[in-house]
């Protein structure tokens, strides 16, 4: 696994970082976070353009790629006060999806052994098959947690006559038994899919799906503490698979498949930096930038922030700090509270 660098464009890392090879342990050596780009869409089931995906998230920002972002309500500097690589991106051609999902698997794989938490910049949602099962490998079969971000449930069994594709991949993980039934968590389900069938068999999984609706009437944050403690049980880390679709196309509308009436994407950053703060994070992806549905780089720097987001949460964590979701920054008097 040489370094490809990008597959389309400049060969840039995430926001200035080093760049490590994965055949190369030495260069990713002491690493507690290595990001690599899936930049697959060949499993899209309407609008394609993924594939530039991890590009624009390692690249879209208004201040310099140095190496360097202060968090404001966490106050670290996840880039700095982690030891963060970049890998580039893992070659994947749009029309070989089992060649493509063997080979995200291998490089996740290898870097969960090499004790570092693998971000992945995808890409469509295809990916999370690899990304997930690439961690289990190392953390073991069942012994990890998904929480799902999502406009849709992503269990479907056939389409288009194929077993894979970004509709299908948490069925597959659940069948392989890389993740249990009843530790897959869902958040921000809504719209028109999937029918009766598929929900009987998620049902049958014992998977916890929180939909919107319901996420409106009880409150994000009390659905979100219930999903942490079911994910905390019996198991030994956490992974956070998140499509930008759940966020209201308002606000991210470069995806593939947009479905109105999603989270707004400041609930989405606070989610993500709360989960990455107080649980065991063992993987990210983050997948469905779709730049060429985007405008003004919307969903691009959504994309970018999620990471961050995650850093940040992961940064305070091994710090030590103690979650204060509310502090104010500053005492009014000009010194800093935290």
């Amino acid at each position: 696994m040489s370094r490809y660098g990008a597959m389309f464009g400049p060969d840039i890392t995430f926001l200035g970082i080093d760049r490590c090879t994965l055949d190369d342990p030495a260069s990713y050596q002491g690493a507690e976070v290595v990001i690599v780009g899936a930049p697959f869409d060949g499993g899209v089931s309407h609008r394609p353009g993924t594939r530039f995906g991890p590009s624009a998230i390692r690249s879209t920002d208004y201040l310099p790629h140095d190496g360097s972002r202060p968090s404001l309500p966490l106050r670290v500097d996840a880039l700095r006060d982690l030891r963060v690589v970049d890998a580039g991106d893992v070659e994947m051609f749009a029309g070989d999806i089992e060649g493509s999902i063997a080979a995200i698997e291998e490089a996740v794989a290898t870097i969960a052994a090499s004790g570092a938490i693998p971000i992945v910049l995808g890409g469509d949602h295809t990916i999370a098959l690899p990304d997930i099962t690439g961690v289990a490998r190392h953390h073991g079969m069942g012994r990890i947690s998904v929480i799902h971000f999502d406009a849709h449930a992503d269990t479907g069994d056939i389409e288009f006559g194929h077993l894979h594709g970004h509709g299908q991949p948490m069925r597959r993980l659940l069948e392989s038994g890389a993740v249990r039934g009843d530790r897959f968590l869902q958040m921000g389900l809504r719209g028109y899919w999937p029918g009766p069938e598929t929900l009987d068999w998620m049902a049958d999984q014992r998977m916890r799906s929180y939909e919107m609706s319901e996420i409106v009437t009880r409150g994000l944050q009390e659905c979100v503490d219930e999903a942490m403690d079911i994910a905390l049980d019996d198991c030994d880390g956490v992974f956070l698979s998140v499509d930008v679709d759940v966020v209201d196309p308002g606000m991210a509308p470069g995806t593939g498949t947009p479905e109105p009436g999603g989270l707004t994407s400041r609930q989405l950053l606070d989610t993500v930096r709360r989960l990455a703060f107080e649980l065991p994070i063992v993987g990210v992806d983050v997948v469905e930038v779709s730049p060429p549905y985007d405008h003004a780089d919307i969903t691009a720097y959504l994309g970018n922030r999620i990471v961050l987001e995650a850093l940040s949460g992961i940064a305070a964590r091994r710090r030590g700090d103690t979650w204060q979701p509310a502090r104010p920054l500053l005492d009014g008097r000009g010194t800093a509270t935290r």
